[in-house]
């Protein structure tokens, strides 16, 4: 982290330069007689595809465009969306009736019925990782009216409605006559319709007048969703140093993700850019290629869990202990699914150890693939710490870095990597993230214990006993290393002055803000 002080000012002009190249496209909105965010992110988006990738700048994107049956509020509790109310649930667990809300209009002006819904969780459960995992689940999915749908499950099947919530690989609700693989139109009903693309320049969403909101006062991404800005424009600035710049020059109303040493700089400048902080944003992991490699063997993902230590990777990542915590339980203490199971074997670094598992499971020098991108600068600061380790203990580590959206294709091929780093918001529910838990993301772990384990937890519709059951789903995580838990994370991100009533959330969202004038 000290070198992007280092390099700081020298990177300031040719970072505007960038800038510059980055926002080339716009016309100013005041020109247009339009208010409009432009919004700095980490990348451009692989795809529009809201259901296609748990990847999260999709989701910050389309978010807007598509909505879900139900999602969470401020206090993660599930409340509706596109629902009219929470579903009817069988006694047994397993039918869920869902009745829709009327007059609920689609981007191409007709209103949302049962059809577009079954219509587009079947799509969901066909091209998402989220949506093929629940798939297994579903016995039948059909309308039973003009705003009625039925899901009956083969087994009661707690996280369906967290499922359903989720913003990343969104179960998007879309016009049934839209849907093709790929996409080829973007048709929901979100406060915001898609507008253009033009790929390293923008995505540009636009108000859609005839949005359906609900009644409810507004609550997390719950409640009501008021379109108060004309346009939003997603631009992608790979450089964290760039977006930083953007900020404080007063390019963007949004800059997200920016690297931790800015803070102080941001600090300082409070009259053109407000630092946010979002505590408890997530965790970085680490996926391992259970399918193919060097990883392929269980003793050998033991061997790698033994020689990493996550604290030193934390620092390197973020710097600022404001910014991380240290810890192997996989849910913070005080909530539902807190457990110390298998931590015992987190943050080891212990290359001698190391060296001898993996000599004992028969390691002979491979190349250990390390796929990372510097979008997310604390995934590549990381990912050099790692290397470090393993070479220590005696793996032949090779780092590929590559362009998020390229990593983003290269973890599908198991033949192209070894581990990859990544990371996921905190959630509330641990069937949503990682993907890992569900079946077929790239890792592919599958194994007798892990099904075991996660059936115990998903089939117990009491709340109560479920934190125990995830317990035990932590401890076949440990046994088994499909992934990692490297600890948990705050972010830093900023906004302009001008921004109003933007509230900091893992997956950030612009309806209900509005510009200063």
């Amino acid at each position: 982290m000290k070198r992007g002080l280092s390099m700081h000012r020298r990177t300031a002009l040719s970072s505007l330069l960038a800038l510059g190249a980055a926002g080339a496209g716009f016309v100013p909105a005041h020109a247009q007689g339009k208010s409009a965010l432009n919004l700095a992110m980490v990348a451009e988006p692989p795809t529009l595809d809201i259901q296609s990738t748990p990847a999260d700048l999709v989701c910050i994107i389309m978010q807007h465009v598509y909505e879900p049956l139900f999602t969470f509020d401020a206090k993660a509790a599930l409340v509706p969306m596109l629902a009219e109310s929470m579903p009817k649930i069988s006694a047994d667990g397993k039918l869920y009736s869902i009745t829709l809300r009327s007059g609920v209009k689609l981007h191409n002006g007709r209103d949302l019925n049962a059809e577009d819904v079954v219509a587009s969780l079947k799509r969901w459960m066909e091209v998402s990782p989220r949506g093929k995992s629940v798939a297994g689940q579903v016995a039948d999915l059909s309308a039973k009216g003009p705003l009625a749908v039925d899901i009956s499950m083969k087994n009661a099947y707690a996280p369906l409605l967290s499922q359903l919530a989720m913003a990343s690989g969104m179960a998007g609700i879309m016009a049934k006559e839209s849907i093709a693989q790929p996409l080829r139109e973007y048709v929901g009903t979100g406060p915001y319709k898609f507008t253009e693309r033009k790929p390293d320049q923008y995505v540009l969403l636009t108000r859609f007048d005839n949005y359906s909101a609900r009644k409810e006062p507004a609550s997390g991404y719950g409640g009501k969703r008021v379109a108060v800005v004309d346009e939003l424009r997603f631009v992608p600035v790979p450089n964290a140093n760039t977006r930083v710049e953007g900020a404080l020059a007063g390019q963007f109303h949004y800059a997200d993700l920016l690297p931790i040493e800015a803070l102080s700089r941001l600090e300082k400048a409070k009259d053109k850019v407000v630092p946010l902080m979002t505590q408890s944003f997530g965790f970085p992991y680490l996926v391992l290629n259970t399918k193919e490699g060097s990883m392929m063997n269980v003793a050998m993902r033991k061997a790698f869990q033994t020689a990493i230590g996550e604290g030193e990777m934390l620092a390197a990542g973020f710097g600022d202990t404001r910014f991380f915590i240290a810890e192997g339980n996989h849910f913070p203490k005080g909530t539902p699914f807190y457990s110390t199971a298998g931590t015992d074997r987190y943050n080891e670094r212990n290359a001698a150890k190391a060296r001898t598992q993996a000599e004992q499971a028969g390691y002979k020098g491979e190349p250990v693939r390390i796929l990372t991108s510097r979008q997310y600068d604390f995934h590549y600061n990381m990912a050099l710490i790692m290397a470090e380790q393993l070479k220590r203990a005696g793996f032949k580590a090779e780092l590929n870095v590559v362009e998020w959206a390229t990593l983003l294709q290269r973890r599908a091929d198991p033949k192209l990597w070894d581990i990859y780093i990544t990371h996921s918001g905190l959630f509330p529910e641990p069937m949503l993230s990682p993907p890992q838990l569900g079946d077929g993301a790239p890792g592919w772990w599958t194994s007798p214990a892990k099904v075991a384990a996660l059936a115990a937890l998903n089939q117990e519709p009491d709340p109560a006993k479920r934190g125990p059951l995830w317990g035990k789903v932590q401890q076949v995580v440990y046994d088994e290393v499909p992934y990692v838990h490297v600890g948990k994370f705050a972010s830093l991100s900023a906004r302009a002055p001008s921004l109003q009533n933007y509230n900091p959330a893992t997956y950030p969202f612009f309806w209900n803000t509005s510009l200063k004038s």
